[in-house]
């Protein structure tokens, strides 16, 4: 039996990390997890509660009060995300999550406390995380890192077709304006910005399709395992 290994899958939003993670977690057998799924979930905790995002002692309680787990939908075939034993996995996908969810990320203890969670479910191997900073930080002994990048136009219409289906009331605008403020917060924040890792291939799924971009990391798996 071919060893099992760690992928991490870092890029910008809306370059298909996700669906790519999705894609060859279930061509290998291997669990997804969704690192900004947790992101989202911790987000809409702090929202619910009220958390002042500059009070560190407040931030640190709520976390304490947080448990998050992934649990596999048979019915959708995707391991969805739980928020102290509540399926949260469509709430979180909403504009307002998305506004904030960037700010929440950047916030020491917030990362600290996802990452130490992300790094106990790769303990065992076998897992594909994708993220912002899964190579640099959360996994860097993964023995595949992938850092996913695409035109800014094309990012913008796949973000677009994917917030509308949930909410026809979007705009172009708005969801550009949200990308590009995602994309300046990730990079510069202090605490494990968007970067690629050194030893990370580059994809750059612009004029490929899914299956295109499958089949071109399931040659690199396999010429590692």
């Amino acid at each position: 039996m071919s060893k099992k290994i760690n992928i991490a899958i870092d890029g910008w939003s809306s370059c298909g990390k996700s669906t790519l993670a999705k894609q060859l977690a279930k061509e290998l057998g291997y669990i997804y997890v969704d690192s900004g799924a947790m992101y989202r979930a911790i987000t809409l905790y702090f929202l619910r509660t009220n958390i002042d995002l500059t009070d560190k002692k407040k931030i640190e309680d709520a976390l304490k009060n947080i448990s998050l787990e992934f649990i596999y939908n048979p019915s959708t075939g995707i391991s969805e995300i739980y928020l102290n034993s509540e399926n949260v996995e469509y709430l979180i996908r909403d504009m307002f999550i998305a506004e904030k969810v960037s700010d929440v990320a950047a916030i020491k203890e917030v990362r600290e406390f996802a990452v130490a969670q992300q790094q106990k479910m790769g303990a065992k191997k076998g897992v594909v995380m994708d993220g912002r900073d899964i190579g640099t930080v959360v996994f860097p002994n993964a023995e595949l890192k992938i850092f996913m990048t695409a035109d800014n136009a094309i990012r913008v219409q796949r973000r677009f077709k994917e917030m509308f289906e949930k909410n026809p009331n979007v705009s172009v605008e708005e969801v550009k304006n949200n990308l590009e403020l995602r994309d300046y917060i990730d990079s510069n924040r202090e605490v494990s910005p968007l970067k690629k890792a050194d030893d990370a291939v580059i994809i750059d799924n612009t004029n490929i399709t899914r299956e295109e971009t499958l089949a071109k990391v399931m040659t690199l798996v396999n010429e590692i395992v």
